[in-house]
């Protein structure tokens, strides 16, 4: 690495001890001192201002942690103290409220709601972002810390204010807001008023302003190299929940801070590493992008001074370092009467960094372009997010994931670069699709791509207003209809109503004489799209359903079974036992592959958590990629895979995403899995395997010849193995 590089390119491994406000008394230097040795961190993330100052401002109503004084910087001196070891500093801010003597000073920059009352979080008022507190205030407190301490770049934890289910009436907002627009605020959350969606996008406007105005602020005052971050999160939920447009936000940044510190509900640890390639895509892959990871245990409820069992973060770093994610620990307060937090970082942040030659400087393999957008969070999920968008995208990842397939996270508007990048775009439930993010599918199509669809994709414009029919309908072969069967938002579990005992019928055929079947009689052939599903015709459904028309030229796989009595058991049985209704329409047409997944596999996958259909819908994933993937796995469920490339080598790694409990901070064991067989294409020009490493079991690997591809079996894996593969 170029010696003259900027700190945010070298700084790869980070540190964090998050004051609170008894700290100046407490703090002991000499020891975190060690810790920072220990771990192997190249720079650290210090509390310097905002809700509580831990230096001596000289803005009165900047209210200073106990003990701070001229003589008692604690700020300044773990500044100090990290200069003498060779770090990088990061200023650290938390500055959406105050305290009651900042409301009674300038109740002109609080948030108010219609009644113009101000809005509260416990015993703090939150400020507005278009008041002079972001315009004014907090950019001279920045230059101050800047004079004092020359920080190489900053940080704010809480930096956008009001979420989106509360908007704000003042005087600011009201005025700005008819200026840009042209009419009132809106009078309440409305996703069919267009004053309600011009609101939404003029708060995204405003978040990306606030980037860039403290940017300005902070080279002024500090250089070129002295930027500001706003700490991201990696949930599409909550970004969009803080209008962060992260496309926006990121393209023009050199270095990215993840505050994504636990699995949501419901989720396992692979979703680190889908997080970390999302946001890699839209910073960059050469950008370090490293994510606080706690060190005490944040879950449902959270205990802040409590120790993060070590296993949870074991295996959410693994998980992270497989998104390209770099390691920084997280500890709130200086002191720590549960001292086995302490015991978890040094040998993660050892291990990153004696493998960091196969960690940076690498670009994604995988086979599978997974379509997502900003748009489609909002305004089709509008405020029902996580049944809408989230569910299905989450679907069908793990889909892939329990399959072995490589995928990387593609923003909508980024499609027309993934043609010669990816065999397959799979788009799940993208709803909300703009003209051109249309015509870039239409595009990657007629080049050869593969495009496997699900639910109500393209059925809907950019701002969630009904489209006549299908954007893409010519491309997946569907026309809409009007009626529906199933609800998406939720689960109907009485089995007396048995409101979502569906089923699909995968056709033609097979087993229809029951039980009592000769199995040697000769069956009727499936298309190859439903291999692995030879003695079923039916599959579980439960889900939601638009009855739509199949175009010429295309092929339903599948069918739709409506719902018949789960109780007593003498009633059920099927009264409807065959329709028309497609659930599963594909074609082929040369190299390209289209799969229109009607039927919501990913969301039931997700929801129901049902075996079966995120089993269907990664079939007819591996059928549109066609006979050879780049990168693949056959494993007992439970592992990830993430395929990288350097110049003469693949690096994949193998993570144990097994979760026993889906409660975040509550993973407090290991489970092994194996083995697992990788398959890699080799790419070209290589022609034979140089050396095969496993880099966490430091150990040689056995590659075996398979045609135009290497398999290499690994026995086990514990929270994760590094396949580097290097070429002749």
């Amino acid at each position: 690495m170029p010696a003259n590089e900027p700190w945010y390119r070298t700084s790869r491994r980070w540190g964090q001890t998050n004051l609170v406000e008894i700290d100046p008394e407490r703090y002991d230097d000499a020891w975190w001192r060690r810790y920072w040795r220990d771990t192997r961190i190249d720079g650290v993330i210090v509390n310097a201002g905002g809700i509580v100052a831990y230096y001596p401002s000289e803005f009165e109503l900047h209210h200073r942690a106990v003990g701070i004084s001229e003589q008692n910087d604690l700020y300044g001196r773990i500044v100090a103290s990290a200069r003498d070891e060779g770090l990088a500093v990061v200023a650290r801010m938390d500055s959406n409220r105050v305290a009651e003597d900042f409301f009674i000073a300038h109740p002109e920059w609080m948030a108010r709601d219609a009644d113009g009352e101000p809005y509260r979080a416990a015993d703090k008022w939150i400020t507005c972002v278009n008041s002079g507190y972001y315009n004014d205030y907090l950019l001279q407190v920045l230059a101050e810390i800047t004079r004092r301490s020359a920080p190489d770049g900053f940080a704010d934890n809480s930096w956008a204010g009001l979420p989106r289910d509360r908007i704000c009436y003042c005087e600011n907002c009201a005025r700005i807001f008819r200026e840009a627009k042209g009419s009132p605020l809106p009078a309440q959350i409305d996703w069919s008023d267009p004053t309600y969606r011009d609101w939404v996008r003029w708060n995204y406007d405003r978040r990306v302003e606030i980037w860039e105005l403290n940017n300005k602020a902070t080279q002024a005052a500090g250089g070129e190299h002295c930027i500001w971050m706003g700490m991201l999160s990696g949930d599409q939920k909550h970004a969009a929940n803080r209008f962060n447009d992260q496309r926006r936000i990121l393209r023009g940044s050199p270095f990215a801070m993840l505050d994504h510190q636990f699995r949501w509900f419901g989720e396992s640890f692979h979703q680190n590493a889908e997080a970390g390639k999302r946001i890699h895509e839209l910073v960059g892959w050469d950008a370090v992008m490293p994510e606080s990871m706690p060190m005490y245990s944040l879950g449902r409820p959270a205990f802040r001074v409590a120790a993060m069992p070590k296993a949870e973060a074991q295996l959410w770093s693994a998980n992270g370092f497989a998104g390209g994610i770099q390691p920084w620990w997280h500890h709130i307060g200086s002191h720590h009467e549960d001292r086995r937090q302490y015991s978890t970082a040094p040998e993660i942040f050892q291990w990153h960094e004696k493998n960091e030659d196969v960690l940076f400087d690498r670009t994604p393999v995988a086979d599978v372009g997974v379509v997502w957008s900003t748009d489609n969070t909002d305004f089709f999920g509008r405020d029902q997010i996580e049944e809408r968008t989230a569910s299905p995208y989450r679907g069908a990842i793990t889909a892939l994931v329990q399959a072995g397939l490589t995928y990387v996270p593609v923003h909508a508007d980024d499609i027309h670069t993934t043609a010669s990048r990816f065999s397959v775009l799979l788009l799940p439930n993208v709803g909300a699709m703009g003209d051109a993010q249309l015509e870039a599918v239409r595009e990657f199509h007629a080049a050869g791509g593969s495009v496997v669809a699900t639910g109500e994709t393209s059925l809907f414009t950019e701002d969630g207003e009904r489209r006549d029919d299908y954007g893409l309908a010519d491309v997946l072969g569907v026309t809409a209809g009007e009626s529906t069967h199933g609800d998406w938002r939720g689960t109907d579990v009485n089995m007396e109503t048995a409101g979502n005992h569906t089923y699909l019928r995968l056709l033609p055929a097979r087993n229809s004489d029951g039980g009592g079947t000769d199995v040697k009689v000769r069956r009727p052939a499936r298309h190859s799209a439903l291999d692995g599903f030879d003695d079923t015709d039916i599959v579980p459904f439960g889900g939601y359903l638009r009855e739509s028309r199949v175009l010429d030229g295309f092929e339903t796989l599948a069918t739709f079974i409506p719902r018949f009595p789960i109780y007593p058991p003498e009633t059920s049985w099927m009264s409807t036992p065959e329709t028309s209704i497609p659930a599963l329409v594909v074609s082929e047409r040369g190299e390209s592959r289209t799969v229109m997944v009607l039927a919501d596999l990913d969301r039931c996958g997700d929801r129901d958590q049902q075996p079966d259909a995120r089993a269907l819908l990664a079939r007819v994933v591996r059928w549109a990629i066609g006979e050879e993937s780049k990168v693949s796995a056959k494993t007992p469920g439970g592992v990830a895979v993430n395929a990288y490339a350097q110049p003469g080598r693949t690096i994949v790694h193998l993570t144990n995403s097994l979760a026993t409990t889906n409660l975040a901070a509550r993973q407090d064991h290991l489970y092994p899995v194996g083995p697992i067989e990788v398959r890699i294409t080799r790419p070209e020009p290589a022609s034979a395997v140089k050396s095969a490493a496993l880099r966490v079991a430091e150990a040689a690997a056995t590659a075996k010849e398979d045609g135009d591809a290497i398999v290499v079996t690994v026995d086990v894996v514990k929270a994760h193995e590094v396949v580097v593969i290097d070429w002749a």
